[in-house]
């Protein structure tokens, strides 16, 4: 008797978990998918703060080609006067600027790659991030229409509630499924618009912007043709 009381006990232990687990789900769900859009939204301007440094690289590096050219032409000239002091100490900038230029190169390849990896991972996480909003809305709408369509009826409301159990039971097993399978298509995934222009720029359909040779085109067949001579 005593065991049979103690597994009745355990039964709705677990009924009760089960019970508040189920009813916070919907709560917990909508709060992870904001702190997963906050997420988002640091990782892209995390992605613009690193564009932006490449950026100043970029001009750097534009820079120290240029005070190479200078110096060395300069160099050149006080060879040409025999100057050299001025040519020696010209060729020690130079020395001091093609380091400077190596190492910009090696931060502007660093920057290259590490933009290319996490605009893939921002890319990655919207998909995912569209992904968890479309099964949350479909999730609150199938909640809503079964409980419009609990019967007051004890036993068949009692029946429904272990059926919506076992719904919910298979819902999570087959969640699991979706999310696996999502995660695998989430790297062939793509912006619309992106794969839009890809595909205009090979060709397929109609040209999104016009082209130099378009223009041509055009002006050639707007210019008035030659009066025959008579």
């Amino acid at each position: 008797m005593f065991k049979t009381i103690a597994t009745l006990l355990r039964g709705r232990t677990e009924d009760a978990v089960e019970n508040i687990a189920a009813a916070t789900a919907q709560p917990l769900l909508r709060q992870q998918i904001r702190e997963s859009g906050q997420a988002v939204a640091l990782s892209r301007r995390a992605v613009a703060t690193a564009m932006a440094a490449h950026k100043q690289e970029d001009e750097r590096y534009e820079r120290l080609v240029a005070q190479l050219a200078d110096l060395e032409t300069r160099a050149i000239a006080a060879m040409e006067k025999e100057d050299g002091d001025m040519a020696r100490e010209a060729a020690e900038a130079i020395a001091h600027l093609e380091n400077e230029k190596t190492s910009s190169q090696k931060a502007r390849d660093r920057y290259t790659a590490e933009i290319a990896r996490l605009k893939r991972d921002v890319r990655d996480a919207q998909n995912r991030l569209r992904d968890l909003e479309r099964g949350h809305r479909l999730a609150h709408a199938t909640n809503h229409t079964q409980r419009l369509a609990t019967t007051p009826t004890s036993t068949a409301t009692c029946l429904r509630d272990a059926e919506q159990t076992l719904e919910r039971l298979q819902s999570r097993q087959r969640n699991l499924d979706l999310t696996r399978d999502a995660e695998a298509e989430i790297a062939q995934s793509d912006e619309p618009a992106d794969i839009i222009r890809r595909m205009a720029e090979k060709g397929h359909g109609e040209a999104i912007s016009s082209s130099a040779d378009k223009v041509l085109e055009r002006l050639k067949a707007a210019k008035p043709k030659p009066a025959k001579s008579k």
